[in-house]
């Protein structure tokens, strides 16, 4: 039988840097894709990931989440503190291979979890509008369209729930 684990890692890590790298090629990509027809430059990839570390998903304000599929790094998701009752989901990511097996729901209750953990009350996140099994998934959750919370040029829609404890 196989099985998801959901454990808290550090940003820096191994693990979350090679997961980071899958899910920016895959995020990345599918834009350029859609929009320039091509696929990411290598360069600007690694610049990307450079730029930006993950440093906020450390604690004590926030928290980094790896799930593994039968003991195999598949996947992340982030919480960081934006103020003291309100938390922001990022960086949802699970392997291409092992969608469709629940990890994604699992990870995103997790970060609830530790969202509430934190102190938080709600939580708000921001995806892109051509991700749409992200947007359905979040909304198969329970989480509501809502007004911008940031001005991320590549956000398309913005999601809000509260957190019940």
């Amino acid at each position: 039988m196989t099985s998801w684990t959901i454990t808290p890692d550090h940003p820096a890590s191994p693990t979350a840097r090679s997961l980071w790298r899958a899910y920016y090629t895959e995020v990345s990509d599918r834009w350029y894709l859609l929009h320039e027809g091509r696929r990411t430059d290598p360069a600007e990839l690694e610049r990307e990931i450079a730029a930006r570390p993950g440093t906020e998903l450390a604690p004590p304000t926030g928290r980094l989440l790896v799930a593994r599929y039968d003991g195999e790094p598949a996947g992340s998701a982030g919480v960081r503190l934006l103020d003291p009752a309100t938390a922001e989901l990022t960086r949802v990511f699970v392997h291409e291979r092992l969608r469709g097996r629940g990890g994604a729901a699992l990870l995103v209750t997790a970060a609830e979890d530790a969202a509430r953990a934190l102190g938080a009350e709600r939580m708000l996140l921001d995806t892109r509008t051509d991700l749409v099994e992200a947007r359905a998934l979040y909304a198969r959750l329970g989480y509501t369209e809502t007004a911008p919370h940031n001005d991320d040029v590549y956000a398309g829609h913005w999601f809000r729930k509260e957190l019940v404890r």
